[in-house]
């Protein structure tokens, strides 16, 4: 089973090469999207489902949004914070998480605040944002189901995963938010990439301002961790470069892991 997660910064700007990219991966079972940037009912459904996908979409106009497109129908779809906790509704008013079962398999995909800068009004957001998540995953951890958490965290770990590690303490890389995912982690969770890759310079996004990816001036925010029963069943897993190497792509680019299921 191979999953795959990638912002693409507006799926109707980049719907061809989303669609080009994922008639060429031939084994991929499940595609998380985030930022997608369309209501629902605007969101090009027809384009994926006449290549035999399903779609399942959480959106909203002009900002955030995520999607599941996959290979089989999903069971349990669940859409926003509200499904499980009731009393942080209030943070689904921005679309940024889901999730449903594939093969007995809870994949979650979301998409992080960027919290904009460290002490403002967004940032403070952004931490209670990761707070409640973990409130979330703990009950959803509860229900039984192996879980594969995807999506862009908008949070580079470790220093090794920024190309410069004078960065830390930064957006994106202060100690607040790095604290706030090491706590959500603590719930059982692996980072499937560094399960097989440990060395630095390796990036899932580049600044579209001063050559970002051409100089290789990139951050490794967009993750896969794996709950404890998924740990042992991963094969690989790896960030695809090639898309963001097209005309006018996403700062992103996908990121795949391949699991024994």
């Amino acid at each position: 089973m191979q999953v795959a997660t990638w912002n693409v910064n507006s799926i109707r700007t980049r719907l061809p090469q989303v669609l080009a990219w994922l008639d060429s991966q031939g084994s991929l079972d499940v595609l998380c999207l985030q930022e997608t940037k369309v209501v629902d009912e605007d969101f090009p459904r027809a384009a994926f489902q006449e290549r035999g996908f399903h779609v399942e979409v959480y959106g909203q106009k002009s900002y955030n949004g995520v999607a599941l497109i996959s290979r089989d129908p999903p069971e349990k779809v669940e859409r926003g914070f509200g499904a499980l906790l009731p009393s942080a509704a209030d943070l689904d008013e921005q679309k940024r998480l889901m999730s449903a079962i594939y093969r007995g398999i809870r994949i979650l995909n979301l998409y992080v605040p960027n919290g904009a800068e460290v002490g403002s009004e967004k940032y403070a957001y952004k931490l209670r944002w990761l707070a409640t998540l973990k409130d979330y995953l703990a009950v959803a951890l509860s229900q039984g189901d192996p879980i594969l958490l995807c999506g862009d965290f908008n949070i580079a770990p470790e220093d090794r995963d920024i190309y410069d590690p004078q960065k830390a303490g930064e957006i994106m890389a202060s100690e607040p938010e790095r604290q706030a995912l090491r706590e959500i982690l603590a719930l059982g969770f692996e980072d499937a990439f560094r399960r097989f890759t440990p060395d630095p310079g390796h990036f899932s996004w580049w600044d579209y301002r001063s050559g970002g990816f051409q100089r290789n001036r990139g951050w490794r925010i967009d993750h896969h961790y794996l709950s404890r029963e998924l740990q042992e069943k991963a094969t690989a897993c790896w960030i695809d470069v090639e898309p963001r190497r097209a005309e006018k792509p996403s700062d992103h680019a996908p990121v795949i892991v391949a699991l024994d299921i």
